[in-house]
């Protein structure tokens, strides 16, 4: 059976790009030096890091300098709020954030804003959370449930008038929408490879020309100091293969997506008991979050799974926990019946296609269940 893969939103498969790039990389003579020392070896690497990083940097419109590699956007959310924090513990974020945001900020005092019904954070609210001692305000690009894009600039600038520090979570977006970290004026923005087609395993921690954090990380001079731990070169390379890549197609793969979410919308139009929630218009290209009315999500994601469709609930307790979604909550929608989908660079009409054929069937068979 063919499988469907549309769980970009989740991971996206590694774009050939990266592979060749990696490859290369380890079957390469000089490959294996350590970055941080001076023979031949180590400086062949330092280069491929410095490359790497140069070409990241230009795909997010950011300085070269500004690039603090990571393990991912997760350890570079942690690193962002545990050096932001050293200034005050007071900090601001939505509802609606990535749990990795809302736990690093949970050890902290956390003012929590809301949103509307389809998911937009509330500029006027995030303002009047807004105290003396705040610290740093978190804002994400794009949702990553429900793909509705946020107001990231106005709420950069009502900090930047306080001189509060603000965080964007960019993970889910880069890639899929231009992202400029120098035209938004942030102080820090947390991105991940492995959402954009990059190897899994890194990622990077924007952070603002002159602005001076602690360490999260410890134990080596690596990143400027910034960040201890051995560089892992061939995943950076594979990284900068793909932003690369990205550079050429990422307009072209944008429209695609766009076309491809629009045409399952179409179509579930036309099906009963399935909401859309989210934004319709403002919104990431490649995420399209349902509501499924009196179905439960793990029965619809193994119904897909064997059409062989892979998808993702919006909800948390297809997963790791039996909690309901958090931004599904915050948005006063069912928070226990949803099914995100969500489409990327190697998704195809016939992926598409083959979804649209076998969800009605599979709904239509659980309800029959149920009745």
């Amino acid at each position: 059976m063919a499988r469907h893969y549309l769980d970009h939103a989740s991971t996206s498969p590694t774009r050939p790009e990266a592979i060749t790039a990696m490859v290369d990389w380890l079957r390469s003579s000089d490959a294996g030096g350590d970055p941080g020392r001076i023979h031949h070896e180590g400086q062949v690497a330092r280069a491929a890091v410095e490359t790497a990083r140069e070409q990241v940097a230009t795909f997010l419109g950011a300085r070269s300098r500004e690039v603090v590699f990571t393990s991912g956007a997760t350890e570079a959310i942690s690193a962002a709020v545990f050096g932001a924090t050293e200034r005050g513990e007071h900090v601001v974020a939505a509802a609606v954030e990535h749990s990795a945001v809302r736990m690093a900020s949970s050890l902290h005092d956390v003012a929590l804003v809301g949103c509307d019904r389809a998911g937009h954070i509330d500029v006027g609210e995030v303002i009047d959370a807004l105290r003396a001692d705040t610290a740093l305000v978190h804002v994400q690009w794009g949702n990553h449930e429900v793909g509705t894009l946020q107001p990231v600039t106005d709420i950069v600038d009502a900090c930047r008038e306080r001189g509060i520090l603000v965080h964007v979570d960019a993970a889910q977006a880069a890639g899929h929408v231009p992202v400029d970290f120098r035209s938004v004026g942030a102080d820090l923005m947390s991105v991940s490879a492995h959402k954009m087609g990059g190897p899994p395993g890194v990622g990077a921690l924007l952070v603002r020309r002159g602005l001076r954090l602690r360490p999260l990380l410890l134990g080596g001079e690596q990143e400027r100091a910034r960040r201890a731990g051995f560089e892992n070169v061939p995943g950076l390379l594979g990284w900068a293969a793909a932003a690369e890549a990205l550079e050429g197609t990422g307009p072209d793969e944008a429209m695609t997506a766009r076309d491809q979410t629009a045409a399952v919308l179409r179509a579930v139009a036309r099906l009963d008991g399935i909401l859309v929630y989210g934004d319709p218009v403002h919104r990431l290209p490649h995420i399209v979050c349902l509501g499924i009315e009196d179905v439960e999500p793990q029965a619809v994601l193994l119904g897909l799974d064997q059409a062989g469709i892979a998808v993702h609930s919006g909800s948390a307790c297809a997963s790791e926990d039996l909690e309901p979604s958090p931004v599904l909550a915050a948005m006063g929608v069912d928070a226990h019946h949803s099914l995100r989908i969500s489409v990327g660079w190697s998704t195809t009409e016939s992926d598409i296609d083959a979804l649209l054929a076998a969800l009605p069937e599979v709904l239509s068979r659980l309800r029959a269940l149920r009745a």
